[in-house]
């Protein structure tokens, strides 16, 4: 393998893991296996750590193309539990309010999604890496501060209800464009079936073209760059 060209390896990142943290670990097997102090790799599209699935790690030269590969179109199996809110809209932070949701049924979510899908306006989450006044919105939110984010256009070009079996979590399938938060979606969507809802579980299915069947776990990235063939950097002159 060529790392110094350029290598795009599609890792399964898995649950509890940051996005930097699998980039980081690939950076050092990669750093030990060439014998250099300093190299370049970053990743295509951030997970937050309760998110597993495709995770595009770019490295050398390849790093160039982070920008046109996190641009692609993503899929994404989400659980999202209605009667509850949280700060975050998912896990992260304890329930902070209740809803009554038994008078959700199959069909009005089946009625409701194709209102969210399409061209659409989301106000991120305030838990979020937005930009406020020079700082990630997550920063203010920590602090107790007040943040009031602007909505942005974004595409959900489809949405399937998977599941619905229990009568309180609905699993979606969920095609979109780049800078959807499913977390935000959840909170939409509580709402227009009129009651709250959290992102309990988000698995990415794909990013463009490269699908997680495709992908590998870090262990057999650790692995492949441990012991596959690779070109070596040249020597100082």
């Amino acid at each position: 393998m060529d790392f110094i060209s350029g290598e795009i390896i599609a890792l399964d990142k898995p649950l509890g893991w940051t996005s930097f943290d699998a980039v980081k670990r690939i950076r050092g097997a990669i750093q030990r296996r060439l014998g250099l102090k300093k190299f370049k790799v970053g990743h295509a599209g951030t997970l937050d750590p309760l998110a597993t699935g495709v995770l595009l790690v770019c490295t050398g030269r390849a790093t160039r193309l982070v920008e046109q590969l996190q641009s692609g179109e993503k899929e994404y199996i989400a659980t999202m539990r209605l009667g509850a809110t949280t700060p975050s809209y998912d896990l992260e932070k304890e329930i902070d309010a209740t809803y009554p949701y038994e008078h959700i049924t199959r069909e009005m979510i089946e009625e409701t999604l194709p209102k969210f899908t399409g061209e659409i306006l989301q106000v991120p989450p305030v838990f979020s890496a937005v930009k406020v006044d020079g700082k990630r919105a997550y920063l203010h939110a920590r602090k107790g501060h007040e943040v009031e984010l602007a909505a942005k256009p974004l595409l959900i070009r489809e949405m399937e209800l998977l599941d619905f079996s229990d009568g309180r979590d609905m699993t979606l399938r969920i095609v979109c464009s780049k800078g959807t938060y499913i977390r935000a979606l959840a909170r939409d969507l509580g709402e227009a079936l009129g009651s709250g809802a959290h992102l309990t579980a988000l698995r990415r299915t794909a990013v463009g073209p490269v699908r997680v069947e495709q992908c590998v776990s870090i262990d057999e990235a650790l692995r492949t760059i441990a012991e596959c063939d690779v070109v070596m950097p040249e020597p100082a002159k």
